[in-house]
């Protein structure tokens, strides 16, 4: 079905048909409801790669995620979720294109192959090469996350330093002296990954600021990884009776090394950190933590990315994101062991 036989079933020609499907001229209230009578008919939809071609735009959004090869944490596939919902609101369809290993062409068909209108761009390092090649071409992009200096580009983050720091306050004021940070995988933070820089720099402010011994340990994003790793932390610092932690992944682990161990949680030990609020609640007792809103940042970005794409000189604009802490069951006063 193509814009000549609605033309024809419709009475009118081809160009008013046009105008009506485009909006660019002004048609008469009755031929517009006729032409769309005929439409909603025959179930007419406008090709949309020739609507694309005349407008200058693809109506799609990329957004570059870690490889296809790494299994996706929670809170990494809550963005992906609410950037599609976000992006599907604005009747815009989304690539997803892996970044990173084997996966350098994908991303550089995203970037030179005006595939998309603009980009959405996640798990940002500290020093990333990705930002730079995006911003010397010129495709608009939002980092969800950003570099060790964001100036000049848009980016949403959530504060990590803030919020660890806030975590580890708490606990001191439970009366905890010996904590320990768990971080992501040691691969993650030695490649610069920002959330995993950020958590240390506020752990390490937070435990000077409160005198405190603290102990800071990487961590793989897995239930196998959470529980050696938690069985380790056990081993060699046995003075250790919480822990805060930025890796949602291995909560299970953690919980499965405190059980085998006969720590009760929050009574023997106690623990919290930065997570999606689903991690939290299946934690058992529901973990004190700050619920990273996933579901707003996806659609902040999309929002932003859209501004960009619309005025492509505006000013760049950024959003840090500090949700409150959530006191939940997970944490309480010490106890000497």
């Amino acid at each position: 079905m193509n814009i000549g036989e609605i033309a024809r079933r419709a009475g009118v020609s081809r160009s008013t048909v046009s105008y009506v499907l485009s909006g660019k001229r002004t048609v008469s209230q009755a031929t517009r409801e006729r032409i769309q009578a005929v439409i909603d008919e025959l179930g007419y939809r406008p090709n949309a790669s020739a609507r694309a071609l005349k407008e200058g735009r693809t109506r799609t959004l990329g957004l570059v995620i870690p490889p296809a090869s790494q299994r996706l944490t929670d809170m990494q596939l809550g963005f992906v979720a609410s950037v599609v919902e976000a992006a599907a609101r604005h009747d815009l369809d989304v690539l997803l294109s892996p970044s990173g290993g084997d996966h350098d062409r994908s991303f550089e068909r995203i970037v030179t192959g005006r595939r998309v209108d603009g980009v959405v761009l996640m798990e940002i390092r500290l020093d990333d090469e990705r930002v730079t090649r995006l911003a010397k071409t010129g495709v608009p992009f939002v980092m969800i996350g950003r570099t060790v200096e964001p100036h000049g580009m848009s980016w949403i983050d959530v504060d990590y330093a803030g919020l660890t720091a806030r975590c580890v306050h708490h606990l001191a004021d439970l009366g905890h002296r010996h904590v320990a940070l768990v971080n992501r995988s040691a691969e993650l933070v030695a490649a610069g990954y920002g959330p995993g820089h950020r958590a240390l720099a506020g752990f390490r402010a937070a435990v000077t600021d409160r005198a405190l011994t603290g102990v800071e340990v990487c961590c793989g994003d897995d239930t196998a990884s959470g529980e050696a790793c938690m069985e380790q932390l056990l081993a060699t610092h046995p003075d250790v009776t919480a822990v805060t932690t930025i890796n949602e992944a291995a909560l299970p682990g953690i919980q499965r090394a405190l059980t085998g161990a006969g720590l009760s949680v929050p009574g023997d030990f106690s623990v919290t950190g930065v997570a999606a609020q689903h991690w939290a609640e299946d934690f058992r007792p529901p973990l004190t933590a700050a619920d990273v809103p996933t579901g707003d940042m996806g659609a902040e970005a999309v929002a932003l990315l859209l501004e960009i794409i619309a005025a492509p000189g505006a000013t760049a604009r950024h959003r840090l994101y500090s949700p409150p802490i959530s006191l939940r069951s997970s944490t309480g006063p010490v106890r000497n062991r």
